[in-house]
């Protein structure tokens, strides 16, 4: 799939790093997120298929320019995630607890969300307080961009 296709639709992308520690306990996460998200896209009539919502490695997404237009959630920590390490310093944080976890997103050029911790439970804490307190405005950013 690609932005704005044939069927009015776009794919979110949920990326992974592809290290080892990522590939363990960050992609079972996004899997999860993945459901959350499918979810939220149907109570909102989003027309979004399952194979819409797609996850996959930072290095696949990174070495593919198409995909970066793509709206993005990113899970797993700076060091693990390469997309993560990028833009680190570059997305707003939008929710932080210091030296545990931090949500950040923006909007522009397209929307992109960070979860990540300082461990694999913190991650998740970061995830699931995306899903609780900022899913709904990231998907608000998806449909505004679609």
């Amino acid at each position: 799939m690609t932005p704005g296709d044939e069927r009015g639709r776009t794919a979110i992308l949920i990326v992974t790093g592809a290290h080892l520690a990522a590939e363990t306990h960050d992609r079972p996460l996004a899997y999860a997120l993945r459901e959350q998200v499918l979810a939220a896209c149907d109570a909102r009539e989003m027309g979004l298929a399952p194979d819409d919502v797609i996850v996959c490695s930072d290095l696949w997404m990174m070495n593919h320019d198409d995909l970066r237009a793509l709206p993005t959630i990113c899970v797993g920590a700076p060091g693990v995630n390469a997309l993560a390490a990028f833009l680190a310093s570059r997305v707003p944080s939008v929710l932080a607890v210091e030296g545990v976890y931090v949500v950040q997103m923006q909007d522009e050029p397209t929307p992109v969300a960070c979860c990540w911790g300082r461990d694999e439970g913190a991650t998740a804490a970061a995830v699931e307080a995306f899903v609780l307190r900022h899913l709904e405005a990231f998907l608000d950013l998806v449909e505004g961009a679609g």
